[in-house]
């Protein structure tokens, strides 16, 4: 599994070779699989392989042209109300029910959840031989920008007033193989034991 997370890097470059639907499912089944606190699984997931919404989708990221032409994209969907169909807001801790702390708390917990089939699916993905790279440079309530055309684009995928468009992953076989070059802090940098700045 390290070597697999050493491997991966994000890749925008796609060739024109299609993604077996098999593939595809098996990415989509390790997000559906990947971990949830208290089990709330806050996420919706959305394939998208049509060029129309493709197109769209990469205007609506400030013209990713690896959006476009990705050979497949997973739209990965914030779920505001999960919490409440979990039964989580029946709790009166709010260190368990995120929506008695405030708008903001609701938000950045959900938000959250949505982090961990990413990863699943981004490695999983990798494992398959298909490169990926996630976007969130994109119209949506967090950033605020281009909100007519994020309208119309939850409009499209069928996003309630509860649902945010947090992430979007792009998958594909990579147009020009190269070596991978991870750059990333030392181990001391980032790991402390017991309280930060104490090395393991």
């Amino acid at each position: 599994m390290l070597n697999l997370i050493k491997s991966r890097k994000s890749v925008r470059k796609y060739s024109e070779k299609h993604i077996p639907d098999e593939d595809l499912r098996t990415v989509l089944e390790a997000g559906r699989l990947a971990p949830s606190w208290m089990n709330v699984q806050s996420w919706k997931l959305i394939l998208i392989k049509s060029e129309e919404n493709k197109s769209l989708l990469s205007e609506l990221a400030l013209g990713q042209p690896h959006v476009k032409n990705a050979d497949a994209l997973i739209v990965c969907v914030a779920d505001l109300s999960a919490w409440e169909e979990a039964g989580i807001t029946k709790k009166e801790n709010p260190a368990l029910n995120p929506a008695l702390q405030g708008e903001n708390g609701l938000l950045i917990r959900t938000m959250e959840q949505v982090i961990y089939p990413v990863s699943y699916m981004m490695l999983t993905a990798e494992s398959l031989g298909i490169r990926s790279c996630i976007i969130g440079a994109m119209g949506n309530e967090i950033t605020g920008i281009n909100q007519d055309l994020y309208k119309k684009v939850k409009e499209k995928l069928g996003l309630n007033g509860n649902q945010i468009l947090s992430t979007i992953i792009t998958l594909g076989y990579e147009a020009e193989p190269t070596a991978t070059v991870k750059t990333r802090k030392n181990f001391d940098d980032v790991i402390s034991l017991e309280k930060i700045g104490n090395k393991f």
